[in-house]
């Protein structure tokens, strides 16, 4: 299951930097009246709990009705604006740089389907995909739905849900037009192109249809935002009538719904970040009641993929790094579940696919995806082979049950993704399309590592870079360092055409994978949250030192990057140690950790105990309190900072780093840059069309080249 987190789409995509002398010297910290309104008028809000009187005096930021609000973020927009103004020409020079790397008209490797092939394309100009299909190798083409037209007038477009009934009619998807997750689901009939009459409002991108192609389920949300209502439609009737065939009433619980690969069932996942429940029901028969597989019980996960007569489930029951095992369709309760695989505590299993012939295990070892397959009928097994010896892998979709070909995209920091199809039983595979990096781009040119930083306790930190091969000096060169560590996501080293821009002018762009993701197996995980969660910072800062030791590059010319949950990284280890970076960018970071943990009415707040701690709690709270970035900013020097925010974020809300910003801009002692910039028409993920986002890249890599001093 994919629960909500505070976490950005593009993490997996590093921002890349440069190095030396500030090329703004004399551009005022604090900008003239009236740029920026007054705001020591307001009133601070203050409160007790456990014995400490808390003074939060950008408490009124939280007002987003308030027109002083909304003219501060505007004023600080208008800020950064003059304080960026002379890089306006290095924007644009970055973003034909960055847009002039990819192929605007493209096509993607098509998926088959019961005869039918799906696939997208681009077209130059266009900001959004265009989904369609083909009958057959030779059929004709059709636009099943053309985001572009869509998207008109609105400032911000996303597609939520995009999934054909089973006899290939009708098309369900949902849009969101302003970045707060809310999406309005629609039926498109693909025979004639019209939209039916029912819309529903309100919902989640989670849908599933059951096999008589008339039912669709669909997830409503709270207030809160909480995906938490499972309903039952029927095409044609009317939205206000339908049934709803699940509540969840613990708020620490997230609802996700899919159909099995095998097209048997419907799979109703209900986790939150320790614990899930898996309830199914055949789809065959929409309108019977889900049965639950095994009731929860905290601090156990577990998903469910269908074959046969079977169930096969991945589990951390009796094995903290996740076991494979089996149980029979009629009965497929813990009493009943038996081993498909020996567990290997040194390997985490991450999920499983089942197909007609095989079974494909996904794995992680020393901090490394890999892919085993087993072959059912005989009980033989393999492991993909990988041509380099630190990549990724990214599974695709793979709808057809009854095939031996599996799909997934494979990537290094130097191999541009490609698109393979692996063939099960030969062994072999075949890529179909290689990401084409326009501008003649030279992967021999360039070179990945893997080193180990030793954090404080003797842990060995792992850390991926690559840049491009040196030449003349051994220098230490400008370097960005990024990190994210937190829900137990692993920040895995992937191809960025964009970080180009950063390596061709002297960079080393890296990756810390500190504790709190999980790359090296569950107890990294377990080791960077609640808790423990400082050892996520240590581990940070262990991983910069290690790369200035070693020559890589130096504190002046060390940039650091995250967003979200990173950007709370971000935030604790500049104020442990502003003196070791250069620069930060912190994108919307989540840094007013107590006040939004303690507010249950906010998205994400009550599911995220099991993430952070509950601060009700007087352990919890003295812990946060020792490192929630926006309670421990001081009056000392700070790097270089840009910060971003979204005025729509449902995850970490805008006034987090409005109000980080105007607590640092009050208190820290130094002359440095500190930009605040919001989208004051999006969300969490920043802006969503193609174009708009390569703006927002060449904006951030125009600041981090000027205050390190790399001239373009």
């Amino acid at each position: 299951m994919s629960n909500p987190t505070r976490t950005l789409p593009s993490l997996a995509t590093p921002f890349g930097i440069a190095g030396g002398q500030s090329a703004l010297e004399g551009v005022p910290e604090r900008p003239e009246q009236p740029l920026l309104p007054p705001i020591a008028r307001v009133a601070p809000r203050a409160h007790e709990i456990h014995g400490e009187i808390r003074i939060d005096e950008y408490s009124w930021l939280r007002n987003r009705d308030d027109p002083q609000v909304l003219a501060h973020l505007e004023a600080e927009n208008r800020y950064t604006e003059v304080v960026m103004r002379h890089t306006e020409e290095l924007q644009e020079s970055l973003y034909q740089e960055l847009r002039g790397r990819i192929k605007e008209t493209d096509l993607s490797v098509p998926e088959s389907l019961d005869g039918w092939l799906y696939y997208t394309r681009t077209e130059t100009g266009g900001q959004y995909p265009i989904f369609c299909r083909r009958f057959g190798p030779a059929g004709a083409e059709e636009i099943l739905l053309d985001q572009n037209p869509l998207a008109a007038g609105h400032g911000y477009f996303r597609l939520g849900a995009f999934a054909v009934s089973p006899d290939h009619r009708v098309l369900a998807y949902s849009v969101d037009t302003s970045g707060s997750e809310s999406f309005i689901l629609y039926f498109k009939d693909l025979s004639t192109g019209e939209l039916l009459a029912e819309t529903i409002a309100g919902v989640s991108p989670s849908v599933a249809w059951a096999n008589d192609n008339r039912t669709l389920f669909y997830i409503v949300l709270d207030s809160t935002r909480r995906p938490c209502r499972l309903f039952r439609h029927l095409l044609g009737d009317n939205p206000a009538a339908d049934e709803m065939a699940h509540f969840e009433p613990d708020e620490s619980f997230f609802l996700d719904i899919g159909r099995t690969r095998s097209r048997r069932y419907l799979m109703l996942d209900i986790a939150s970040h320790s614990t899930s429940e898996v309830r199914f029901v055949s789809a065959d028969s929409p309108t019977e009641p889900f049965r639950v597989m095994e009731p929860r019980r905290a601090g156990v996960e577990y998903t469910a993929t269908h074959h046969g007569e079977r169930f096969f489930i991945t589990t951390n029951d009796e094995a903290p790094n996740f076991r494979l095992l089996s149980a029979p369709e009629a009965d497929p309760s813990r009493a009943k579940w038996t081993p498909a695989l020996p567990y290997r505590p040194q390997i985490k299993v991450d999920a499983a696919d089942a197909f007609l012939g095989h079974l494909v295990v996904y794995e992680r070892e020393a901090g490394l995806r890999q892919i085993r397959i087993l072959e059912l009928d005989s009980g033989g097994e393999h492991l993909v082979s990988f041509p380099e010896p630190v990549y990724t892998v990214r599974p695709h979709a793979n709808p057809e049950f009854d095939s031996t070909l599996l799909r997934f995209t494979y990537t290094s920091l130097v191999t541009p993704p490609s698109v393979v199809d692996y063939d099960m039983a030969g062994r072999s595979w075949t890529v179909r399309k290689e990401t084409e990096v326009l501008g003649g781009y030279d992967p021999t040119l360039y070179r990945s590592e893997r080193l180990f930083a030793t954090a404080a306790d003797g842990a060995a930190i792992p850390i991926s870079l690559v840049y491009r091969q040196r030449q003349e000096s051994d220098s230490p060169r400008p370097l960005l360092l990024n990190g994210y560590g937190a829900y137990g996501l692993s920040y895995d080293p992937g191809f960025s055409s964009n970080a180009l821009s950063l390596l061709d002018r002297g960079f080393v762009v890296a990756i810390a994978h500190v504790r709190g993701g999980e790359e090296m197996g569950r107890a990294w995980y377990e080791g960077g949250k609640l808790l423990q969660k400082r050892n996520s910072f240590t581990d940070f800062i262990a991983a910069a030192q290690h790369l200035i030791e070693e020559g890589y590059t130096a504190s002046d010319r060390l940039v650091i990057g995250g967003g979200s949950a990173g950007g709370l990284l971000m935030g604790a280890v500049t104020n442990l140690r502003p003196d070791l970076f250069r620069a930060v960018l912190a994108e919307v970071p989540f840094v007013d950790v107590i006040n939004t943990m303690l507010d249950a009415s906010l998205p994400l707040t009550v599911i995220e105990y099991d993430e952070w701690g509950n601060p009700h709690d007087a352990a919890f709270y003295q812990y946060i309190r020792s490192y929630s970035p926006y309670d421990n900013v001081e009056s000392k020097d700070y790097p270089h900072m840009l910060v971003t925010a979204g005025l729509n974020d449902p995850r970490v809300a805008y006034w987090e780093p409005a109000k980080w910003t105007a607590r640092l801009r009050a208190r820290k002692t130094d002359g440095n840059r500190l930009l605040l910039r919001t989208n004051m028409g999006a969300g969490h993920g920043g802006a969503s069309g193609r174009y708009d986002h390569l703006r927002e890249v060449a904006f951030k890599y125009a600041f981090v080249l000027d205050v390190v001093g790399v001239q373009s």
